[in-house]
């Protein structure tokens, strides 16, 4: 078997986001929890990449989908373009989290005379792990950067934009900004016991920039 790679993993979500579209599946009839369209779209893809592919499954102790590849993958519906996942450090708003998303969004459908559900997948987008950080956060810091700012200004500047970590964290993470800038983000980055992701701007903006990947796209 051949093993796979972002290009493969990219190639193989284009042609299952045609198909899936057309699909008609029993068990999504009159399903209406996001968490259970996901865990059905994320087995499915799996399980179709199985089939010519070796590669390492994700588990929860790994935390994303396809740990050999760095890749999580997120399923949403167009109506609401969000979803949450696990928070490690304040740094992944301003940095990014630490891997790429291949991201799935979809509209579905029922169809009462044949009582099937369909996915119709509107975007699927492959976005880059140093396109992933908070487009706001991200960009302020670098406005500050570009203006001379020191290290007093990016701490100010995170405490304003109630960045989850202590001043001491804060001074830690203003010293690596210093040494190593992060990339533009554009992910919106919401605080909580989670991070919530909201990808709104990466559907309107994929395919125009050299991280975010465009796949698919049906709208």
């Amino acid at each position: 078997m051949k093993s796979l790679t972002i290009n493969r993993l990219c190639k193989e979500a284009q042609s299952f986001s045609i198909a899936e579209s057309k699909h008609k599946e029993k068990s999504l009839y009159g399903v209406t929890d996001g968490k259970a369209i996901g865990t059905y779209l994320e087995h499915k893809f799996k399980k179709h990449l199985q089939l010519n592919y070796s590669f390492e499954v994700g588990s929860s102790a790994s935390g994303i989908d396809f740990p050999t590849l760095n890749v999580d993958m997120k399923v949403t519906s167009i109506k609401q373009p969000q979803s949450s996942c696990p928070y490690k450090s304040a740094q992944q708003k301003i940095f990014g989290l630490g891997y790429s998303l291949i991201v799935f969004v979809y509209e579905k459908t029922d169809n009462p005379s044949t009582e099937t559900g369909t996915l119709r997948i509107t975007d699927t987008i492959f976005i880059d792990k140093l396109s992933t950080g908070d487009f706001q956060t991200s960009k302020g810091i670098l406005q500050i950067l570009e203006n001379d700012g020191n290290i007093d200004d990016l701490v100010a500047f995170m405490i304003d934009r109630n960045l989850p970590a202590d001043e001491i964290e804060m001074l830690r993470i203003a010293e690596a900004i210093i040494k190593n800038p992060p990339h533009q983000g554009y992910l919106i980055i919401s605080n909580a016991l989670q991070w919530r992701l909201q990808y709104s701007r990466i559907i309107e903006l994929a395919g125009q920039l050299p991280g975010i990947k465009a796949i698919y796209q049906d709208r």
